[in-house]
């Protein structure tokens, strides 16, 4: 039998996080869980990053995730502490971001009689994890914590959370080494796998058939591991297929790869839309048909045959109904298709495939993403070039905060690997970026990492300008200043009749004084000729830096899916109109 440990509740979770090779834990102390930070002010192995709200630590969890495939470790008080990362846990739950919260409990004597700072955490949490546990043995501690991060991190990643009472941090249990727990199999959340061979088989055979195929690629090619970008990328070459991207799938495929057309949806590229329309085959690999990406459900590609790869059965039928699906890990079902591909010496015909390419080029010459720049003012599109032009030869990871800025970062700055890209997606969390780009620095110390922000979205996080500056983090954020809620405003004009409910931003701090009232660098850009200086001297200087850029206020994101439209209805701003009028005369664009 295995020898056991005896320890208190406070020191088995210490020890359950050392024994799982944690390095980082983000965090807020309170009283519920004052045993675990004591325990953890008497050890090395494990460093610990005070944020500034329990939103902020969630967050920085997130991106410390995303940036390395390890699981975020999040530690914050009862009550408040915890309803404080409800937004976060869901936010990860949504993007499939392996997240280990660890939160306090008042002592059980207490729980049910709304005593001070308690609420039902696991109640509340059920809903926005992947799993959740109310602790209250000291000899559960350590089987629930390597359970815990063997769910964060198999099958679909996400958050798993684990309520800890006061009184069980303080007794004594025992500890058991993760390789003596037995963890039962309906714990470990495997996709179920159905006849994956005969399915394969006729993925194969449809695609190596297909006239007009489409590789549609999800954040599920990204979560699957680096190898899973290795097995689309080659997949894609062998069949000469275009490929397009959701948000989240961005840098799986090279931006700058002859087969990429970049991201499609809401705000994709015109020439992805029409071919996700137009397709005859469509081979979705770990996306889940967000509504973002399929605008009016009864038009979405309507004359295709689809094939669904997710390790998430749930997502099977669940708003597209498809007519090949495989349930599995991206990298495993890639990796038996490409040996089926290369047993059987297929191709796909080369003049089909020439014609659907010619096709593509055709909706190419629209250049959706053409502006026109001016000398009076910054163009938040122009802002995104000159910060990609000026950052792309470095290791450079991108966060956005969720609005107009993301969908230009999306459109504008080109991903060639994954894991360099990390927004929220599901959620559209606006205030994630400057504390996902915290815990991005915190595990890439020597990476450049920038928050591209709006105005108003940073202000819902901004307090994290404390942590930054305290562990010396050289983070950028990169504010592109409307003055207003971006997005809103464009929907309140395309849609309401151009009525700003409350979305123009009123006495906007000054964010280079805010920057240095935090002992920060401030900057601001307010011309075109000012960018290239200030995103020099932002990259080149060695602490936390807010560059507050000054852009167009009433510029839009286009091109534009609107709500209720197909992806061929696209609507384009003037400029792009002008663009696809001369396409359609036959004219030579320049």
């Amino acid at each position: 039998m295995a020898m056991k440990q005896e320890m208190t509740g406070a020191e088995i979770v210490l020890q359950s996080l050392v024994d799982q090779s944690v390095e980082v834990v983000f965090g807020y102390p309170g009283g519920a869980v004052l045993p675990i930070y004591d325990t953890l002010f008497k050890q090395n192995s494990i460093k610990h990053v005070l944020v500034r709200q329990e939103g902020g630590a969630i967050h920085a969890a997130e991106g410390y995730a995303r940036s390395t495939g390890k699981v975020g470790v999040v530690l914050v008080t009862s009550g408040p502490g915890a309803t404080n990362v409800v937004t976060g846990l869901t936010d990860a739950l949504m993007d499939s971001i392996p997240i280990v919260c660890i939160t306090g409990q008042v002592p059980q004597h207490l729980i049910g009689s709304d005593a001070f700072q308690e609420c039902d955490t696991t109640g509340i949490t059920r809903p926005c994890t992947k799993h959740n546990y109310l602790v209250k043995d000291p000899n559960k501690l350590s089987p629930v914590f390597h359970e815990a991060f063997v769910i964060a991190q198999n099958g679909r990643p996400g958050p798993v959370l684990v309520d800890i009472p006061k009184d069980v941090q303080f007794a004594n249990g025992n500890y058991t080494k993760k390789e003596n727990i037995i963890i039962p199999s309906h714990r470990l959340f495997e996709p179920r796998i159905f006849n994956n061979n005969e399915k394969i088989n006729e993925v194969v055979d449809l695609i190596s058939k297909a006239k007009k195929p489409i590789f549609y690629i999800g954040g599920g090619c990204i979560n699957s591991g680096p190898k899973a970008s290795e097995l689309v990328t080659q997949f894609v070459e062998m069949t000469g297929a275009p490929a397009t991207m959701t948000l989240m799938g961005l840098g799986v495929l090279g931006s700058s790869h002859q087969n990429s057309l970049g991201m499609l949806g809401m705000h994709g590229m015109y020439e992805a839309n029409m071919a996700m329309h137009d397709c005859d085959i469509m081979i979705n690999i770990g996306a889940r048909f967000d509504d973002r990406v399929t605008g009016r459900l009864d038009a979405f590609s309507p004359n295709s045959k689809k094939i669904h790869i997710d390790i998430d059965e749930s997502n099977i039928n669940k708003t597209i109904n498809v007519d090949v699906p495989v349930v599995g890990d991206v990298t495993n079902v890639l990796t038996e298709i490409i040996k089926i591909w290369k047993k059987k010496n297929l191709k796909i015909n080369q003049t089909d495939i020439k014609l659907w390419w010619d096709q593509i080029n055709n909706w190419k010459k629209i250049d959706c993403l053409h502006f026109i720049n001016n000398e009076k003012e910054i163009k938040p599109q122009y802002a995104i070039q000159r910060l990609y032009e000026l950052t792309k030869n470095k290791k450079t990871f991108i966060t956005t905060e969720v609005g107009q800025h993301q969908m230009w970062a999306a459109q504008y700055y080109k991903f060639e690997k994954p894991n360099r890209w990390l927004t929220s997606g599901g959620l559209g969390t606006m205030g994630y970026g400057f504390p996902a780009a915290i815990g991005a620095q915190i595990a890439n110390p020597d990476a450049l990492v920038v928050d591209i922000a709006g105005d108003a979205s940073i202000l819902m996080n901004i307090q994290e300008m404390s942590t930054a500056v305290q562990y010396r983090l050289p983070v950028k954020i990169f504010i592109l200043n409307n003055e207003y809620m971006g997005m809103v405003r464009q929907w309140q004009e395309l849609l309401h009749g151009g009525r700003y409910s409350e979305s123009y931003t009123d006495s906007l701090p000054d964010f280079v004084k805010l920057a240095e009232s935090y002992k920060a660098v401030g900057l601001r850009a307010k011309k075109p000729e000012d960018l290239d200086n200030v995103i020099n001297e932002m990259i080149n200087t060695d602490k936390t830096v807010i560059a507050d850029i000054w852009i167009s206020k009433e510029e839009n994101c286009f091109p534009m899916i609107q709500s209720g439209s197909a992806h061929n209805e696209m609507v384009l701003s003037k400029d792009q109109k002008q663009d696809r009028e001369a396409a359609e005369k036959g004219k030579v664009l320049v």
